[in-house]
């Protein structure tokens, strides 16, 4: 197959739309479902996000794609109970490629929500029957198992995409895109993340663990395949807050970090007690626990609303009890596409719980990073390497 028709382009009044190859035939075939323009950006940005955080891990990797940049992505580390918890999988028999996933998934499960998915390995019955129940336009992976393919066919009342691609397929060094009729061409970002790109670390606190440097290269991968400006911040193998396409860098920093600080929320024993109405939606569910544990709580709490979500009425997790249990978060790896120009990202980044900084360093006010780095005793690699992507 040369040439795929879609539905429409970005929005149903650009038509006609296609895909096409110049040479050689499609790396794809589509086994359900039709794609449409976006669903493809996603599957190819989220599939070459994977399979790179795959080579640089050696560990199953997945990731959770919204409008072209990614709500989560992960490898396949072990969750923890409370993890296990707050992505509603207790019990669950997980396989790597599924834990992958769930991780992906449980970063921003608001922003998941009819997300695409990708798959560093086969797709496997517990990936699919996890993918069954949640709300998802598509899927891109190497290959399905039978049960598994069975599974998302029956997904979205026979609709839901799904897409394997080959996983030998290289694509051309240069690469073209039309704007305003003009064709712009570039060569592609094959550059390598690697940890060869953490050795230069110019802060007093050189020490930089194993773990830290894998969260690292997979902050750096994301930020590859995320519209700029962005800034990723992750702990224990999986993104836990990414913000995409800021005009400012310290913007990018304050939305991963509330984000991340979401996410950490999350795992309050307050937030993990919530008596929840049984029956209730998940998007629902979502929603009301990131509104329970902001300062617009009032939403979800006052008479006539609370009743609509709980059996009884939670107590309100205050102000001083969110900032006592933030407090606990360490740990965390950030990276960032570009240079910081300011301390204010670091001020911002510590906040979070940032131990561990890989950036591209060259701002005229490295001087002044380096030195808030220093005050928190914050290891900082200056990678050398920018990671735009547009």
């Amino acid at each position: 197959m040369k040439e795929l028709e879609l539905k429409y382009g970005c929005n149903p009044n650009q038509k006609p739309a296609k895909i096409y190859t110049k040479e050689g035939e499609l790396p794809i075939a589509i086994l359900n479902g039709r794609p449409g323009y976006i669903n493809l950006l996603d599957a190819f940005n989220s599939w070459q996000l994977v399979k790179e955080l795959k080579q640089a891990t050696g560990m199953a990797a997945a990731a959770s794609f919204k409008h072209v940049s990614p709500a989560g992505a992960a490898v396949c580390t072990p969750l923890s109970e409370t993890l296990k918890k707050i992505y509603f999988v207790e019990g669950a028999k997980l396989s790597d490629v599924a834990t992958a996933y769930i991780r992906a998934r449980g970063a921003d499960r608001m922003s998941s929500y009819g997300d695409f998915v990708a798959l560093s390995d086969e797709c496997d019955e517990q990936t699919a029957e996890f993918l069954k129940r949640e709300v998802s336009d598509g899927i891109i992976a190497p290959s399905y198992s039978e049960k598994a393919l069975e599974i998302l066919k029956s997904k979205r009342k026979g609709s839901y995409l799904v897409i394997q691609i080959d996983p030998d397929y290289t694509p051309h060094q240069q690469e073209t895109k039309e704007v305003f009729g003009i064709t712009f061409e570039q060569g592609r970002n094959n550059a390598p993340i690697t940890e060869a790109l953490l050795e230069q670390i110019p802060t007093d606190n050189k020490e930089l663990p194993q773990e830290a440097k894998r969260d690292l290269l997979i902050a750096l991968i994301t930020l590859k395949y995320t519209q700029s400006n962005s800034v990723c911040y992750v702990k224990d193998g999986q993104a836990i807050g990414i913000g995409a396409g800021q005009q400012s860098r310290i913007h990018c920093t304050r939305l991963a970090g509330n984000k991340a600080d979401t996410w950490f929320l999350r795992q309050h024993p307050k937030v993990m007690a919530l008596p929840f109405k049984e029956g209730i939606r998940r998007a629902d569910r979502d929603n009301t626990i990131d509104v329970y544990i902001s300062d617009d709580y009032d939403d979800v709490l006052r008479d006539g609303t609370w009743q609509q979500f709980f059996t009884e009425k939670p107590d309100v997790l205050t102000r001083e009890e969110r900032k006592a249990w933030q407090e606990k978060l360490d740990g965390v790896s950030l990276g960032s596409d570009a240079f910081f120009p300011f301390g204010d990202n670091i001020e911002r980044a510590h906040k979070s719980g940032v131990s561990y900084i890989a950036q591209a360093g060259g701002s005229v006010r490295d001087d002044h990073v380096i030195e808030t780095c220093n005050k928190y005793g914050i290891t900082m690699a200056f990678t050398g390497l920018r990671l735009f992507h547009h």
